[in-house]
């Protein structure tokens, strides 16, 4: 399996891997980013406030190389430190009627790396918390934690010059 960046500028459809436990087995499916909204002509929404709430079921997992914010026109890109790929902590929904099998990503207060750029940032896993995610095996509040103070490789991408028109 590989993993890739992950833009948080993406459109609501925009199709990734996902991995989820279905019928006691664990399998990678390509489903779409957002959920129906609740109410009647609502917005859709791509990602779940995690504090205070449990996940008894539906949990997936999406992996990633690094993730890009932008922000006031400025974009940043966000690696762990070591390099690894990692996991965001989601939940997906089953199709319906009217809105096919989808989901979203959970989200947590930013971490001291990401709190310059935003004040929330996806949850991200690292691999070896991927079973417990899935399991059930720790508590929420345990798991979806911010991740400790240099973590993360920011990185800000360098402005290009301006290409200026060469007339003959």
């Amino acid at each position: 399996m590989s993993a890739k960046v992950f833009d948080t500028d993406a459109s609501l459809d925009e199709r990734r891997v996902i991995i989820r436990r279905y019928g006691g087995d664990v399998e990678m499916v390509e489903l779409p980013w957002g959920l129906k909204p609740r109410e009647t002509g609502g917005r859709p929404f791509t990602v779940v406030r995690a504090e205070g709430r449990t996940f008894p079921s539906h949990r997936c997992l999406v992996p990633a190389s690094e993730f890009r914010h932008r922000s006031h026109g400025k974009s940043c890109r966000f690696s762990l430190a070591n390099g690894d790929w990692f996991y965001f902590a989601g939940i997906w929904r089953p199709a319906t009627r009217d809105w096919p099998e989808a989901y979203a990503i959970l989200t947590t207060e930013a971490n001291v790396d990401v709190a310059p750029f935003q004040d929330r940032q996806m949850a991200v896993l690292r691999r070896d918390q991927r079973a417990a995610w899935l399991d059930k095996t720790m508590p929420e509040d345990e798991l979806l934690q911010p991740l400790p103070t240099g973590s993360f490789k920011v990185e800000r991408p360098r402005p290009q010059p301006a290409q200026h028109a060469l007339a003959f």
